[in-house]
């Protein structure tokens, strides 16, 4: 077959997949406490009382009445039994969500990590496969679980947050919902008891629930949620034909820390403007496998896995010059705007000392691609 023709056939193929995949809702916060789990529960009665057939397939109440009283009526798929280091845990029974089938299930806690054993290691990956079956599913996540934002978070709360979602999950929504709270709202609900217990109280207000936290919190769902929006109206409006698609281009060297900067900001960049965007890694002769560190290598590694996670093609080349190599990637790549990091190259510097690099900003102004240097 032709390729054309093979491209023409695969884009019908998708078309018909993306028709017969389920709707996906999730209503994101900017921390626990903030109501998803009650907003969703109160879409289900509505949609219940409304003759849809809607299960609840794992919800976490927290004890927290008013929430737990709106599970009243509504069919709960029981959770599966699990015998873990000794211990019998309850988990999320996805077979039996794709047994029963039924048109909307609602999935709580989307960052959750599976018990080991289990089909999927996390629960986001289970919510792929219900939406695949066909299912609508309804679900939640805190803003601090997105994979981008991680150190964004961890420097605002001093929280090393370990489950976290990959971008793409979020964009895979056909709908983003903020649950939004003032800082004195959600202080008075954890003062209220209507978050944690009495005994956590004190030691919240202390750590997590100070006010600035939670505003930094709040702008970076508030955030969130306005990308989610340009990205929908980008991709179901026409296009002018002169649109020239956004692509990302972050270039990394084995320098750990700043890769993983230059990476989880070059996704957020792409996922913004909902853009496809490439991880490049020019390995000089310097660098070959036998003259740096296992240690660095290992940390190359999880870097790939990191950029694969949040959505990047990645791609290693060698080249002795590697103005000349990023050049080359982002003119076959189709690169609208290359990203490096501030400490990765000294910048002016090398445009004092190496000519080659000069040419290299002369070629990409000639090519209509921009360079972002990354704090």
């Amino acid at each position: 077959m032709p390729a054309e023709q093979q491209k023409n056939a695969e884009h019908f193929l998708n078309l018909i997949r993306k028709s017969r995949r389920g709707k996906f809702k999730v209503y994101i916060g900017m921390s626990a406490g903030v109501g998803k789990t009650f907003r969703m529960l109160q879409e289900a009665q509505t949609l219940l009382r409304n003759g849809v057939d809607i299960k609840i397939g794992y919800i976490e109440t927290h004890n927290r009445k008013e929430t737990h009283d709106l599970l009243e009526g509504l069919p709960v798929i029981p959770r599966r039994k699990l015998f873990y280091k000794g211990k019998e845990l309850d988990e999320f029974d996805l077979q039996a969500v794709l047994n029963l089938h039924p048109e909307v299930v609602i999935v709580d806690e989307l960052a959750h990590s599976n018990i080991e054993g289990s089909k999927n290691e996390k629960r986001w990956q289970d919510v792929m496969d219900i939406l695949d079956a066909g299912i609508n599913v309804i679900s939640a996540v805190n803003i601090q679980h997105i994979e981008s934002l991680h150190a964004d978070v961890k420097e605002i709360t001093g929280v090393d947050v370990a489950e976290r979602i990959p971008d793409n999950v979020l964009q895979q929504a056909d709908e983003v919902v903020n649950i939004d709270l003032t800082a004195d709202e959600l202080v008075t609900r954890l003062k209220e008891g209507k978050i944690y217990t009495p005994d956590k109280i004190e030691l919240s207000l202390k750590n997590f629930f100070q006010s600035e936290k939670i505003l930094q919190l709040r702008e970076l769902a508030l955030r969130e949620v306005a990308s989610q929006v340009v990205r929908k109206i980008e991709t179901e409006l026409p296009q002018n034909t002169n649109y020239k698609a956004e692509r990302f281009m972050a270039c990394i060297s084995s320098n750990h820390e700043i890769a993983r900067k230059v990476i989880r900001k070059t996704a957020r960049l792409s996922s913004y403007y909902n853009s496809k965007w490439v991880l490049l890694y020019v390995q000089t002769p310097s660098e070959e496998g036998d003259k740096i560190s296992l240690a660095a290598q290992r940390h190359l590694i999880n870097n790939f896995k990191l950029a694969t996670e949040l959505g990047a093609e990645v791609i290693r080349v060698k080249n002795s010059n590697i103005a000349k190599g990023i050049f080359e990637m982002a003119e076959q790549k189709k690169v609208t705007t290359i990203c490096i990091g501030k400490p990765h190259l000294n910048l002016l510097s090398i445009i004092l000392s190496t000519a080659v690099f000069n040419q290299l900003l002369n070629k990409l102004s000639a090519a209509d691609i921009d360079i972002v240097i990354l704090s």
